[in-house]
């Protein structure tokens, strides 16, 4: 019998460890989780908020923001601890001590600083951290990918990130140095925008993720290892599904290291307030290492209101889905009776065109104002039935961006052939047209470019650089012939989806007038995705697929946007400084860089 399962049962949920033993200093997932906007007093107003009069359908989310002149200032010391987050005792890295980290949260148009000091270690790691979705216009040196826009941050070291803050919607940052966010760097992003839905309270960010009782670098052995017998060690199942941090565990199935010390069962769920009549925000986001997640609510419709950073022309559902990486915002009405109490679920989808899962089914609870906070729910609390296929996002027809952007034509198409590989070292391998990434943390591209190196020849094949030069538009076509779906990402950029198919593409595209943006989409496994995006960013962007052990395999490709006008961005010293710091650290250590680096 699962801890799902047990769960399903129960009759009351009382939490056998303390909020500080299970995640640390943060507090989301439980009631004294602010309400957004948590820095309302602070906010400037103009008509309420800095964007005034501007709507979800008439302002440009990529130009439009006003600037505000407000610079929201975040510091984050990241070091190793033990919490408990399912029961289950790790030693993680966490920011200010919290799993998941801090909240960044912001208005459109404002300024975010963040400084991240590494404090890492027992061991000692690199770090760099990445600000998922974060167009980066013209600070692509502060993308936080190493060996891309920037070295790794040493340990001792610190380095600080000043960017725009936008778009507008909800996101996460996350470490971008090897497999690291798997051990707990991560937490959420929101930034406050024009609503395109109407609704009474912001319940905030609801992060759903696959969770590992091992540590990343344990996994990763696996991943990268030569033992391709073994599929638990190169297809590693997830032991537990978390929601804002949290879920129970069923401690004798636990496969982690028993070495860590304790397990404690009925650890304690995430819990979140419903008031009857009020509509309700919630910001659903997969954190996760490699799971596609199913989301629900027993007994509630949810309606659409933004995919990633993109508000979209509002649709109602019963299930959300959502690969690594993406996020879709929702507005679900407290349609119940006052004392009602009911479970919120995440699922992870099971397959072989997915990762696989352990502990698959995430639940926190819901309680109405009147509620037992003590009790469960109970058998009128029904689960809404999943009819969509399980390794793929909802049609592309279901989604119009508010804001519409036309397909434009173009003259520069990519074919980008996916595929799984054994290399001459018998280590398994992610290619993109036979190439695995391999990321050289002592060289970032950016910097190279920078300086006027632009030309990446075969014989440097594990570069994986695409120099589009100076084309306005353009397209790539993702031809994944693997068993396997990819969650597919751009950095600095959010792409057109023109379409996506099993087999090959036919050359139709879906709503031409207006397709579907966002910068994460699911490309199914033995399938393709066409996608198309203007060259209005100059840099070196990364992308690739977000499932973390893909990545490490190499499954990764670099798209330099515009070389001559890269010589013109201005990239800060400390940029430079931090690369020195980082030679000196790495020339007096053996760093295990065993994957691909990101």
């Amino acid at each position: 019998m699962t801890v799902a399962t047990v769960l399903l049962q129960a009759t009351s949920l009382l939490s056998s460890l303390s909020q500080l033993r299970t995640n640390g200093a943060s507090n989301l997932g439980t009631f004294e989780a602010p309400k957004l906007p948590a820095f309302l007093e602070n906010n400037p107003i103009i008509n309420g908020f800095p964007w005034g009069a501007k709507g979800a359908s008439t302002a440009d989310p990529y130009t439009g923001a006003a600037d505000t002149g407000v610079t929201r200032s975040y510091d984050f010391t990241i070091a190793r601890g033990t919490v408990s987050p399912d029961g289950y005792q790790k030693n993680m890295l966490l920011i200010n001590g919290q799993y998941p980290g801090p909240l960044i949260e912001a208005n459109w148009g404002d300024t975010i600083q963040v400084t991240v000091n590494n404090a890492i270690s027992g061991p000692a790691e690199g770090t760099a951290m990445h600000w998922h979705g974060l167009n980066q216009l013209n600070t692509e040196w502060a993308d936080g990918v190493p060996g891309v826009s920037m070295c790794p941050v040493p340990p001792g070291g610190s380095f600080t990130h000043t960017f725009k803050a936008t778009p507008y919607g909800s996101t996460f940052y996350h470490s971008h140095y090897s497999s690291q966010y798997a051990d707990g760097l991560w937490g959420p992003i929101v930034i406050h925008g024009p609503k395109n839905y109407p609704y009474d309270i912001d319940l905030g960010p609801v992060t759903l993720n696959d969770y590992y009782h091992k540590g990343y670098f344990t996994v990763l052995e696996g991943v990268m290892g030569t033992d391709l017998s073994d599929e638990s060690l190169v297809r590693p199942a997830s032991d537990n599904n978390l929601i804002n941090g949290k879920m129970d565990f069923a401690c004798g199935n636990s496969t982690g290291n028993s070495t860590m010390g304790t397990c404690v069962n009925n650890a304690g769920l995430s819990k979140f307030s419903f008031t009857s009549g009020k509509k309700h925000r919630l910001r659903l986001i997969n954190t996760g290492i490699a799971a596609i997640q199913k989301f629900s609510i027993d007994n509630h419709n949810m309606t659409v209101i933004a995919n990633d950073f993109i508000p979209i022309v509002p649709y109602e559902t019963t299930i959300v889905t959502l690969g690594v990486g993406q996020r879709t915002d929702i507005v679900v009405e407290a349609t119940g009776d006052p004392t009602d109490v009911v479970w919120m679920r995440s699922h992870i989808t099971s397959g072989a065109c997915t990762e696989p899962a352990n502990q698959p089914l995430a639940l926190a609870v819901i309680y109405y104002e009147d509620a037992n906070t003590k009790s469960a729910p109970g058998n009128a609390s029904v689960a809404q039935i999943d009819t969509t296929p399980a390794c793929l996002n909802d049609p592309l027809s279901d989604t119009e961006p508010m804001y519409p952007i036309a397909a434009a034509g173009t003259n520069t198409t990519v074919t980008l052939n996916v595929a799984v590989a054994v290399n001459s070292t018998g280590h398994i391998v992610w290619t993109i047209n036979d190439s695995a990434f391999e990321a050289d943390w002592n060289n970032p591209i950016l910097l190279l470019a920078k300086s006027g190196n632009t030309s990446y020849p075969a014989v440097d094949a594990d570069w994986n650089v695409y120099n589009m030069g100076t084309n306005k538009t353009v397209r790539f076509i993702v031809n994944n012939t693997s068993p396997t779906s990819h969650p597919w990402h751009l950095h600095g950029h959010e792409m057109q989806v023109l379409s996506v198919g099993l087999g090959a593409w036919g050359g139709a595209i879906t709503n031409p007038s207006n397709p579907q943006r966002r910068d994460v989409q699911i490309v199914p496994a033995n399938g393709y995705a066409v996608f198309q995006w203007q060259q209005d960013n100059p840099g070196v962007w990364p992308f690739h697929c977000h499932i973390a052990w893909h990545v490490s395999g190499g499954l990764y490709a670099n798209i330099m946007e515009r070389p001559a006008d890269i010589k013109n961005v201005l990239i800060p010293s400390t940029t430079y400084q931090n690369c020195r710091d980082w030679a000196d650290y790495s020339g007096g250590n053996l760093l295990p860089q065993i994957d691909s680096g990101l």
